[in-house]
């Protein structure tokens, strides 16, 4: 499969026509011609393989040659939960690469020493599109809107729950140990803080409501890269 010809189509068995974006990339990039062959990624599990019937300027036509389902890279559900930097480049850098790596589910919220309450989802869900047809996931993260801290460690989360922090006044374990000794298929959630950590009472809040105190090492990171860590060491204890 080349990967320049993997187009991104919700619900592409019940569709005909690339979307706006893809069609674009299709007529004006790849200058596709009706009878070419491409791949389509539903971003729920499924490749199709299919073919170009209608190739106009704007537009671009296809059927479905065969269905190709996929089989998960990785077992149980990756999710992290992070307050976005105040710089939204280093976070969108850091869903380019956790959507790379492998991530099913990012939550932003925001805490006491955040610098950002807005994002914007459809910037991040583009680049999350992106980096799931250029790493080849059949799987698109699923990315929620901000939330503040205190509404998240409240609402319901399944399997283990995690808090990384720097205060080493609070017992903390290491994330990496912790899951290695973990079923793969159990879910594990992981919460970085802003790029001022969480407060001590924060934490303290989030034990309280089950999250385990843990850290990620003996680097002290910043916040998009300990995402990505925490990302890529749930990845390492379930595939």
């Amino acid at each position: 499969m080349k990967e320049s010809r993997f187009f991104y189509v919700p619900d592409a068995d019940q569709q005909q026509e690339l979307p706006a974006a893809e069609a674009m990339h299709a007529m004006r990039v790849l200058r596709l011609k009706g009878g070419d062959e491409l791949f389509l990624m539903d971003g729920v599990g499924n490749y199709y393989r299919a073919e170009v019937t209608i190739a106009a300027t704007h537009n671009c036509y296809y059927d479905i040659v065969e269905r190709q389902p996929q089989t998960p890279q990785w077992q149980g559900h990756v999710h992290l939960a992070i307050a976005p930097t105040k710089m939204l480049d280093r976070i969108e850098w850091m869903i380019e690469k956790a959507t790379e790596v492998g991530v099913d589910e990012i939550t932003f919220f925001h805490s006491k020493f955040s610098e950002r309450r807005v994002v914007k989802i459809p910037r991040l869900e583009k680049i999350a599109i992106s980096a799931m047809k250029q790493s080849h996931k059949a799987w698109k993260p699923v990315i929620h809107d901000i939330v503040s801290f205190k509404d998240f460690i409240a609402s319901p989360v399944e399997g283990r729950k995690y808090i990384a922090h720097c205060y080493e006044e609070i017992p903390r374990v290491s994330l990496f140990t912790e899951l290695q000794a973990l079923d793969p298929t159990e879910p594990v959630t992981v919460l970085i803080g802003p790029e001022g950590d969480f407060s001590i009472d924060e934490v303290q809040m989030a034990i309280e409501a089950g999250y385990q105190s843990v850290h990620l090492g003996n680097s002290r990171l910043r916040t998009e890269t300990a995402g990505l860590m925490a990302v890529t060491m749930m990845q390492l204890s379930k595939t």
